[in-house]
């Protein structure tokens, strides 16, 4: 395999472990977001182990002495080494690209939980096989959602306010003042190229920048928003029904700036259908972490955590391929983006 840990300082428990005692491995687990996931992991529970992974583990030492009860270990998927001296683990979460699914390999031969977080539509497939091939003893979460995954438990309560739903559009609103990691900087270009959409029941590849809308934002201002290959667009479909489904990133100034705080992270969803009176209807939620995009995600990671790991009563995930939506009760979910500052906000216009 093309992965090297090493670590002499871990000490590894017995295979039957408690939750109390669980140990999560995060890959890239001192970047932006590995370290937000690090510190949301701990502010709710004190006794989960935590090994921080990357190619230059002597920088998270800090970060180490903060969280407590955590370790480094040095990991790079680009070198060719032997992973079994690593040991036993409860959890991988790959906040960094395994473009060959090496560390989703290793977990499904050990037995091991996986989560990812950066898989696209068009890189669901080689790990779908892999599944099939070698069935998952404990969960193995798809998480590569837009800050993985908060649309999914929203359009799933708001869509029972429905009979019948006809159009769902995402929009995430990326404020140039939100600091993003290196990874995420050197691939903002990237994000923007083929989009899948999914119109009159069809699925289609388009180009993005030929498939522009305007989308106007809380403060009465248009900025432009360009379609993307996110796995939201195949979630919403699912959960809704819906025929027409398209997920959109646009740039502009944030509610938290506007507002003259820090830059927050804004989610838009908008539903057209019919409601259960028979009225139609449009109803529009705006959904705002006020701590950013990489606070954002490392908190859809921890509530997947909570319910991969059995953490704080849940029952542990059976071991099979995940969807958040598949993994996390929506009303939980909501609740705990609540807890975390999230604001939910939600308008209902009736024909």
């Amino acid at each position: 395999m093309n992965s090297q840990i090493n670590s002499d300082s871990i000490v590894f428990a017995d295979a039957e472990r408690s939750v109390k005692t669980a140990r999560v491995l995060i890959a890239g687990g001192y970047g932006l977001v590995g370290s937000s996931i690090a510190r949301h992991i701990r502010h709710l529970f004190k006794d989960v182990e935590i090994i921080l992974a990357g190619r230059n583990p002597e920088t998270a030492n800090p970060l180490v002495q903060e969280l407590g009860n955590a370790k480094t270990a040095y990991l790079d998927i680009q070198q060719a080494t032997d992973l079994s001296n690593l040991g036993p683990l409860d959890l991988i979460v790959a906040s960094l690209h395994d473009h060959q699914d090496l560390l989703l390999q290793w977990a499904l031969d050990q037995g091991i939980a996986h989560i990812g977080i950066t898989k696209m539509v068009e890189d669901i497939a080689p790990v779908t096989f892999l599944t099939l091939k070698t069935p998952p003893k404990r969960p193995v979460v798809l998480l590569g959602h837009w800050q993985a995954g908060p649309f999914s438990p929203i359009a799933q309560k708001a869509a029972e306010q429905f009979s019948h739903i006809e159009s769902v559009e995402a929009t995430a609103l990326f404020d140039t003042l939100d600091p993003i990691g290196p990874m995420v900087a050197n691939e903002l270009e990237s994000f923007i190229g083929r989009a899948l959409l999914r119109e009159n029941g069809i699925w289609k590849w388009v180009d993005a920048k030929q498939n522009a809308r305007q989308f106007r934002l809380e403060d009465g201002s248009d900025v432009e928003a360009l379609p993307m290959a996110t796995l939201d667009v195949p979630s919403l479909a699912a959960i809704t029904g819906a025929q027409h489904v398209r997920f959109d990133l646009a740039m502009g100034d944030s509610i938290g700036t506007r507002a003259g705080r820090k830059a927050s992270h804004d989610l838009y969803l908008e539903i057209k259908g019919q409601l259960h009176s028979g009225a139609q209807a449009k109803q529009r939620i705006v959904v705002s972490h006020p701590e950013g995009v990489a606070h954002f995600t490392a908190l859809g990671v921890l509530i997947a955590i909570e319910y991969v790991l059995g953490l704080g009563g849940n029952e542990p995930a059976s071991g099979a391929l995940h969807l958040p939506e598949t993994l996390i009760p929506a009303d939980k979910a909501i609740d705990r983006y609540r807890q975390f500052g999230v604001t939910i906000t939600q308008s209902l216009i009736q024909d």
